[in-house]
């Protein structure tokens, strides 16, 4: 059988959990700050509309990575369902918030834009 000469140090590369959560987190934070400075150039930046946006993808990704923290604590296989499950129906619950309001927003923007300027 073949020796394996790779020396254990090679392995010392891979990140720890807590480095991992560090670099996700950093990550987050730069990519809410890249969303806020791109939602401020379009025309619509004087409405709430980006506020809303911003809040809504806070959400969501704050809810993935909540999920992934748990997923990563699961014990056993019937532990991973439940939290997907929960993850599943809540992320659905918080979709058709989102959607509801975002609908709102849309209609009343169409209802602006058919009144009569006279």
């Amino acid at each position: 059988m073949a020796k394996n000469n790779m020396p254990l140090e090679a392995f010392a590369v891979v990140p720890t959990p807590e480095q991992m959560t560090t670099q996700a987190q950093s990550a987050m934070e730069n990519y809410f700050g890249w969303l806020q400075n791109t939602m401020a150039m379009f025309p619509w930046s004087n409405t709430n509309l980006p506020t809303i946006l911003l809040n809504n993808a806070t959400q969501n990704v704050t809810a993935v990575y909540e999920f992934v923290q748990k997923l990563s604590q699961a014990k056993n296989f019937e532990e991973v369902v439940k939290i997907q499950t929960r993850f599943m129906e809540a992320q659905m619950n918080s979709f058709n918030d989102q959607a509801k309001i975002l609908g709102e927003i849309y209609t009343k923007a169409a209802q602006n834009a058919m009144k009569s300027p006279f």
